[in-house]
């Protein structure tokens, strides 16, 4: 059964265009129709595709960061794969020499992980959905912040430090990683929570149900900004609410039959 596949690539390299056009090519012979996506996804906006109209499956050719822009500009989530052209790729289940047999053997209909969002708001008003991170830090190096974290309308910490993650466990082997929190199964829903260089070392990551409702306030007279997956960046000011709740929305990443840790100890060997 064919299926309506469209190809994301990141384009500053001419090995990846080129080696993306082998892989339309590959799909084509084999019954697919093959679209491509936007030269630039910056300039795409949410018209990655009509949502009306959408591919059957998304294919990206890169690393990290050009998979979390494709979820992000998608109009509606539907079953993606990545083939990592990247660092590392934690997002992406494909090498390069793997995507060819792969597609030979994929069968219809495809299987499919959801992968929780989490949904935030600044001020009551929607901001946008993070697959992996939304970071609040200082516009200004070497300031801290202070935060105010209500769990279910309860006051459940206040702290100060240089930033604070909110990671979605998809995110846990991203930057939350790096400042010192905990792997993630991403079966589990919940929101990871990883202050950044916190001023006490008492003030120690969280992971949160996401059924439970989490407000952060920030209670600095500092200018700070929100950034959500490294894409989308929002200025927010003292006192300002950040409300974060589970997505409507999951992600939809291709079953490619790898367990989640086995990919994780062979990634983690190559960093």
């Amino acid at each position: 059964m064919w299926m309506d596949i469209l190809i994301i690539i990141r384009i500053e390299d001419p090995r990846i265009r080129k080696y993306a056009e082998q892989l339309g090519c590959h799909l084509t012979n084999i019954g697919h129709h093959i679209r491509f996506g936007p030269e630039n996804l910056h300039e795409g906006g949410d018209k990655l595709f009509d949502p009306a109209h959408p591919p059957d499956l998304v294919v990206v050719v890169g690393g990290d960061g050009t998979i979390l822009l494709t979820a992000q500009h998608m109009p509606i989530q539907i079953p993606l794969i990545g083939v990592n052209w990247g660092e590392v790729g934690f997002l992406a289940d494909l090498e390069p020499d793997e995507a060819f047999a792969f597609f030979d053997q994929m069968k219809v209909p495809i299987q499919t992980e959801q992968r929780m969002r989490i949904s935030l708001a600044i001020d009551g008003r929607y901001t946008g959905d993070a697959l992996n991170e939304a970071l609040i830090v200082t516009d200004r190096p070497a300031k801290m912040l202070k935060f105010l974290i209500h769990i279910n309308g309860v006051i459940a910490e206040r702290f100060r430090a240089d930033g604070l993650l909110i990671s979605t466990p998809t995110g846990s082997t991203a930057y939350a990683m790096s400042a010192g929190g905990p792997i993630v199964d991403p079966r589990v829903e919940g929101f990871l929570m990883v202050p950044i260089a916190p001023f006490m070392l008492s003030n120690r990551p969280h992971l949160i149900d996401s059924s439970r409702t989490v407000r952060v306030t920030l209670e600095a007279e500092k200018p700070a900004k929100l950034v959500i997956d490294g894409q989308i960046i929002c200025h927010i000011g003292e006192m300002s609410t950040i409300d974060i709740t589970r997505s409507q929305h999951p992600a939809l990443f291709v079953d490619a039959g790898e367990n989640f840790f086995e990919k994780i100890n062979r990634k983690l060997r190559h960093l």
